[in-house]
């Protein structure tokens, strides 16, 4: 009976969010589409092309709102509402953190780099860009090939290190368990066990 109730779940969790999202642009479009303005206007490449513009003045106009002071006060009401609503907080965190990390992406985001966390056990990982308050870098220790999980770890300076390597080179040799080296670079200076 464990199998029904597992497979129910993961069926949920993918088609939920999905549905929603349909729903909610749906919604969005019988909305516009309902204004006053696009009565008169035949949905021809006009009508798209004022519906793109506008739904682009809309996300632009809210990003510009929430980088100020009010903004930043509604996005933490929505944030304190949004995870108190049963089922839409596991959602909503998700896509807001993909957002972020697609929207705010920094250069060390996914620089590749060298560990050894175990003995000679040389490792992948990428820089997240972050810090920890005594100075430790955040890095984030894929698996192979299921890139999406993994381990987030702290390490000084000298205990990672960088290499000369494309942050495609990194990931084919991840997603592939090994098989798929690109241009076969590889570093050859070691971490320190310091």
């Amino acid at each position: 009976m464990d199998w029904v109730k597992r497979d129910l779940g993961s069926g949920f969790v993918v088609l939920v969010p999905i549905l929603v999202s349909l729903y909610a642009l749906r919604w969005f479009y019988l909305l516009i589409a309902g204004l006053p303005l696009f009565n008169d206007i035949d949905p021809s490449p006009v009508g798209v092309a004022l519906s793109i513009l506008l739904v682009g003045v809309v996300v632009f106009s809210v990003g510009y709102f929430m980088r100020t002071a009010i903004g930043e006060l509604v996005s933490d009401v929505l944030d304190w509402v949004m995870n108190r609503v049963p089922g839409f907080r596991i959602v909503y965190n998700a896509s807001q953190m993909a957002v972020e990390t697609a929207v705010y992406d920094s250069t060390e985001l996914n620089q590749p780099v060298k560990v050894n966390l175990w003995g000679d056990l040389r490792m992948t990982a990428f820089k997240t860009g972050k810090q920890t308050r005594d100075g430790k870098h955040l890095l984030f220790v894929p698996t192979s090939p299921n890139v999406t999980s993994g381990f987030v770890i702290e390490l000084d300076d000298e205990k990672f290190v960088e290499v000369d390597e494309s942050v495609e080179d990194a990931l084919i040799r991840v997603l592939s368990a090994g098989f798929g080296e690109q241009n076969g670079r590889t570093s050859s200076r070691q971490p320190s066990d310091d």
